[in-house]
């Protein structure tokens, strides 16, 4: 059985780690490569660096700061933001990148996730959807959740698996940094529908969260950020009791 996978994620604006609520009110949280190196340290299974105001200011994700950041760590380690091109992934990859997030990019050019999966291998391709429930339905945003189409998030989905992306990391911006849990109807929908991997992300509040997440929204690892950033919940102690809630984990 795979082990369920906890991934803290580094939403990086200007150089500094920053956390909002619903992609808004953002707040420092820190020195993105002292914060890579304590989570590589606690028990993170992999890092997720997102340049989050990079395609919104239609410039490249940071690849020094990259560097910075994968020299410090012996985690799997993805970078996204500001990628819409096989010599960005290229560029990242050799700063020290095991995996990169296409999200804005892959909605405008879907055929960038076949290039891509082709270049690098599907492993190293995960596509991140920015939705929100809207009237009931969950629709794609873009440039961080700022931009609003008519892309139903599951059609969605199934698309980019059938391009070749590896995994699916999917942001509820209705749950994102309101700490009530997260989008588990949505999420079971997904992992039912698509056979690649799922990562939950967006509401993480408290340990339950993360229980239900991955046995009700049968996501295969979850992401957060604020709740790891300001150590309401530390990695070791929230692993020991995803396992005594029979949630196989690697400790």
């Amino acid at each position: 059985m795979l082990t369920k996978r906890i991934i803290p994620c580094l939403d990086i604006k200007d150089g500094r780690t920053v956390k909002g609520v619903n992609f808004i009110d953002l707040r420092d949280a820190g020195d993105p490569v002292e914060l890579a190196k304590i989570y590589a340290k606690s028990g993170a299974d992999e890092l997720v660096f997102l340049d989050i105001s990079a395609t919104e200011e239609k410039r490249k994700t940071l690849a020094n700061l990259v560097r910075r950041v994968a020299e410090k760590v012996n985690i799997p380690f993805t970078v996204g933001g500001g990628i819409s091109s096989v010599e960005d992934v290229d560029i990242l990859l050799k700063n020290g990148a095991d995996k990169v997030s296409i999200n804005s990019s892959a909605v405008k050019n879907p055929g960038l996730i076949n290039e891509l999966a082709a270049k690098f291998g599907s492993q190293c391709i995960t596509v991140a959807i920015d939705a929100k429930q809207i009237n009931g339905e969950w629709m794609v945003h873009l440039v961080g959740g700022k931009v609003p189409t008519d892309i139903n998030l599951f059609q969605w989905a199934k698309e980019v698996e059938e391009r070749g992306a590896g995994e699916i990391l999917f942001t509820s911006m209705n749950n994102d940094g309101t700490k009530a849990g997260f989008a588990n109807e949505a999420l079971a929908v997904l992992s039912s529908e698509l056979n690649i991997p799922i990562i939950a992300s967006g509401g993480a509040g408290n340990m339950q969260h993360f229980c239900d997440t991955f046995i009700e929204g049968k996501a295969d690892a979850a992401l957060a950020a604020s709740v790891f950033h300001f150590k309401e919940i530390e990695i070791k102690d929230l692993k020991e009791e995803l396992r005594r809630n029979g949630v196989e984990v690697r400790l």
